[in-house]
């Protein structure tokens, strides 16, 4: 018998091998077609509840079953589970395309979204027919046979190759390590770093210590290593992933990828890539996204230029450095933040056990939205790293199951993200509740020491929690437009809101406490950090802008005369640079974001939801950061309502107005 087509309510992690996916997936395919055959075929004249509903709420197990499989992909991949995903990969691209280029299912979608003016439907049943329309027509509904036979062939191409950049760009930071047995070399990096590169080589049955391009070892290495010349192999092997001469080099699969895109988004009528994908966007088109993006920069480099030129110095008056190069960065500018705040990261670390940050985090919930986290045992998981919580409300009624992962692995992607085993939606009455995960790489605990969080782990939890709240919070009826089924220019408002906290010493004295005396972080400490919080500001701003610039470059113009990603790099880079070019360094070959994510024409919404979030969290320090009033309006107005409503609107609800740049331009010293 096949766990995945049983009738499940938590994933059964325990029961599953790797056999099982591809039947099962196989099958509920078939499942799904029948659905839609099913609407297709009603004799009924089409209506909301036979055909929009229906619709929503049609593929339920292909759903269950893609989750499981691709969240393991990610937090828990082998070769066979690659191998499974470019088989089925093709097989789900050519469904979706089944369902959009099906001309009588199109027209019974056609039929009651032409009616919709006589309809007595509420805001959000109309909202579900203008997305499902739009669904059809951006994705091919209105082309002719043999346009969409060459659609179907693009999205099964792009469907593979995103698979494989990931896998290459995975093989890549799998392949390096660094490997030190003199301890002169390992001289600046903090004890706890060492303890871990210690243990690794242990486990691998060598000397010393082994460092990875994995972050909870690579950015110690880069922040503390007194050894310049190694800072600089462990910085060309992060940046020459899938820029090598070797079987994971992602060079042609970049340009395939952005080619194709473009080709696509010609197809269907618009310009380039990013005309199609900002059609969606509250930003709406690639030209807004580059003048916002440019308004960014004209504020904010000529602070990252000054700010550049007295690391410069500092570098220079400290080590005689005479030019500065990108691994030097993470290191001067460590000291000089403290030089000139007196804060040792890792004077702050002890303060941050990853138990008491989960608490911090649950605590902060609870008393802004009335959330209980109780650890279980009792529901399967797919590593036994991965914690699992019951959620309530205050009236103890179930709100979510939670997972949480927060350990590197050898099969687990860099990074952090958050994700879905089971989204929320209301059917035949029943308000069905959502299973979230999130998944971290903070550095593990050793023989000696608990798991120690960085300042900037801390935040990278809080971020994720916040997308954790958007999905724990859902309350809508059509599980495509619950949760994080937002405009992904607004997706990212309720994780970058959620930061702030960290920065406050009325939420800090809830959880930074001493691992070994339960001391509360000392004042001096919480006062240094805000102060640092805009420390390099202009630096990092222009960093992300320049990430966000790249993606529009790549996909808001005509790809095709494009030989070299590395001069087109160079030249999308030209307004941004601070540090000379590294020649064996490539970004685009591993920028999975845009590559493998759902980030492209997208990534300048992690600056635009600064923007909001800055200015939603001006709203609760106005009123005190744990004001129940205000904490309510944003559950009511963003956290709950998904996708239902245009973003601006629900912005407008919580906030009584539009959002202004100043409140970040303020937070970030730029002003």
């Amino acid at each position: 018998m096949n766990p995945l087509l049983d009738n499940f309510n938590t994933a059964p992690f325990l029961k599953i091998s790797n056999n099982h996916y591809k039947p099962a997936i196989k099958k509920a395919i078939e499942i799904a077609k029948g659905e839609i055959d099913a609407i297709v075929k009603s004799p009924e004249t089409p209506s909301f509840k036979n055909t929009t509903e229906a619709l929503d709420f049609t593929g339920e197990k292909l759903n269950r079953i893609t989750s499981i499989f691709f969240n393991l992909n990610s937090a828990e991949t082998n070769e066979d589970i690659q191998k499974i995903a470019q088989e089925i990969s093709p097989w789900l691209s050519e469904f979706r395309n089944d369902i959009t280029l099906n001309e009588t299912l199109f027209e019974r979608v056609k039929f009651v979204f032409d009616a919709k003016e006589k309809l007595e439907l509420t805001p959000e049943q109309k909202m579900l027919l203008d997305k499902q329309y739009k669904g059809f027509s951006r994705n091919g509904a209105n082309l002719n046979n043999d346009d969409k036979g060459i659609l179907r062939d693009i999205d099964t191409k792009l469907s593979k190759l995103s698979l494989q950049f990931g896998e290459n760009v995975l093989a890549e930071t799998n392949a390096f390590e660094l490997h030190i047995t003199n301890e002169n070399e390992v001289s600046g990096i903090p004890e706890s770093a060492k303890e871990t590169a210690h243990q690794l080589a242990k486990e691998k049955g060598k000397d010393g210590w082994i460092f990875t391009l994995d972050y909870p070892s690579y950015v110690p290495f880069m922040t503390y290593a007194d050894h310049r010349e190694l800072r600089k192999k462990m910085s060309v092997a992060f940046g020459a992933k899938g820029f090598q001469d070797n079987k994971n080099n992602n060079e042609q699969i970049v340009l395939d990828i952005v080619k194709l895109r473009h080709k696509r988004a010609n197809l269907l009528g618009y310009k380039t890539h990013a005309h199609f994908v900002l059609e969606e966007r509250m930003a709406e088109t690639p030209e807004k996204v580059i003048e916002f993006s440019n308004n960014l920069l004209k504020k904010a480099k000529p602070a990252a230029l000054r700010e550049f030129k007295n690391l410069e110095n500092f570098a220079k008056k400290l080590d005689g450095i005479d030019l500065l190069q990108k691994w030097d960065g993470a290191y001067y500018s460590e000291k000089l933040k403290k030089e000139i705040f007196d804060l040792d990261q890792e004077l702050l670390k002890p303060y941050f056990k990853l138990e008491n940050v989960i608490y911090g985090v649950f605590e902060i919930s609870n008393r802004l939205f009335d959330l209980n986290f109780e650890e279980i045992f009792t529901i399967d998981k797919y590593h036994e790293d991965v914690k699992t919580y019951n959620v309530t409300n205050s009236n103890g009624k179930f709100v979510s199951y939670l997972y949480a992962d927060f350990h590197p692995r050898s099969g687990k992607r860099n990074g952090a993200w958050m994700t879905s085993y089971k989204p929320q939606q209301i059917k035949n009455g029943v308000n069905e509740r959502p299973h979230i995960s999130i998944v971290c790489n903070f550095t593990k605990p050793t023989p000696t020491k608990p798991s120690l969080l960085t300042f900037n782990e801390v935040t990278t939890l809080f971020h994720e929690f916040g997308h954790a709240l958007h999905g724990m919070l859902a309350n809508t009826t059509y599980n495509s437009l619950s949760g994080t089924s937002v405009s992904w220019d607004f997706v990212e408002l309720p994780s970058q809101v959620l930061e702030n906290w960290c920065y406050e010493k009325e939420a800090l004295e809830l959880f930074a406490k001493h691992y070994e005396t339960d001391e509360v972080i000392p004042m001096k400490y919480v006062e240094k950090i805000k102060e640092s919080a805009s420390f390099h500001e202009g630096m990092q701003t222009l960093r992300q802008l320049s990430f966000g610039l790249l993606d529009m470059k790549w996909h808001s113009e005509n790809p095709s005369e494009i030989t070299s990603i590395k001069e087109f790099e160079i030249e999308a880079f030209a307004e941004t640079n601070l540090y000379p070019d590294v020649v064996e360094n490539c970004m685009s070959t591993s920028f999975s974001h845009i590559f493998q994510g759902g980030y492209s024409a997208g990534y300048y919404s992690y600056k635009w939801a600064e923007v909001l979030d800055a200015d939603a969290f001006e709203y609760f320090l106005e009123k005190g950061i744990f004001d129940k009033e205000v904490a309510t309006k944003f559950k009511e107005t963003v956290l709950s309502k998904g996708g239902t409503v245009k973003p601006m609107e629900l912005y407008k609800r919580f906030r009584g107005k539009e959002p202004k740049p100043d409140a970040l331009l303020k937070r970030a010293g730029l002003l």
